[in-house]
């Protein structure tokens, strides 16, 4: 909504905090409880959704966290410091390093951004001296120029996270922002979801159409789908090469945990590089 913090992104981090107390738990972040708090329901985009399908998205949203997590972990290993996290939300990847020669820049919206700022200091959680805040609208073409001015050295390697914000764009919004962030050297985790009307035979397929109903009554509908194919191609027509495309099955038994749904349903993760 137009002023207000993004009601899905409390939705994630608030599943986020939740998670810390699943048994077995992939994704481990002692500051998402004390970021979220007491302020952000949970329940909101999971009204009238099969249990089943309320678990997968849980488990969903921890993979991709551990997966970026691991991610950042190897990239500052092998020399990266640079990590730029789209979409931030109430993220804390910035402050649970260590590293103090690494720069973090979150990028999102002004309203969502604010409010952040307000959960840390309620949190007590100190803004390290490594991260800018670099307000934009991913719906405006201004991604480069707002990064440039944050201070981001395009000449040096970079890596991106980008989850649970491509749904939400326009597709030549995706294509916009994957476009700027190929015009470095960059390495990429982001996530996308498969067209609803694939699902065809697939138990989840009309849950997924209702929650897909929620989140645009909330004000943030779901606007850009894409196959594997689709989404391949938009990556190496930008400059991505090395690309790799998980499902949400596929992610989730790299962590041991086991789910029956086609890959060509639901969300799925990339990595990629431009070189």
């Amino acid at each position: 909504m137009h002023g207000q913090p993004s009601r899905t992104a409390m939705f994630a981090a608030r599943v986020r905090a939740d998670h810390q107390e699943d048994a077995p738990r992939i994704f481990t972040d002692p500051l998402a409880p004390r970021i979220v708090g007491e302020s952000v329901a949970s329940t909101e985009f999971d009204q009238g959704q099969a249990e089943d399908l309320v678990r997968e998205r849980r488990l969903w949203i921890a993979a991709r966290s551990r997966f970026a997590d691991d991610a950042v972990a190897a990239a500052i290993t092998a020399g990266t410091d640079q990590v730029v996290i789209l979409g931030a939300g109430l993220d804390t990847t910035a402050y649970r390093q260590s590293s103090t020669h690494v720069r973090f820049f979150e990028v999102d919206h002004p309203a969502t951004q604010e409010w952040k700022r307000r959960r840390l200091a309620h949190a007590g959680i100190t803004i390290p001296a490594t991260l800018t805040f670099a307000p934009v609208d991913f719906e405006q073409p201004t991604l480069a120029v707002t990064l440039a001015q944050a201070g981001l050295d395009r000449t040096r390697r970079t890596l991106f996270i980008w989850l649970g914000v491509a749904v939400y764009l326009t597709r030549r919004s995706v294509r916009a922002t994957l476009s700027d962030i190929a015009s470095g050297h960059a390495e990429l985790v982001c996530d996308y979801f498969y067209p609803l009307d694939s699902d065809r035979g697939d138990p989840t397929a009309i849950q997924l159409q209702n929650r897909a109903k929620l989140v645009a009554r909330a004000g943030e509908p779901w606007r850009s789908f894409f196959t594997a194919d689709e989404f391949r191609t938009m990556l190496q027509s930008c400059g991505f090469q090395q690309i790799e495309d998980q499902s949400i099955t596929a992610l989730l038994a790299t962590y041991g945990v086991r789910i029956s749904r086609s890959p060509d349903s639901g969300p799925h993760l990339i990595h990629a590089c431009t070189v």
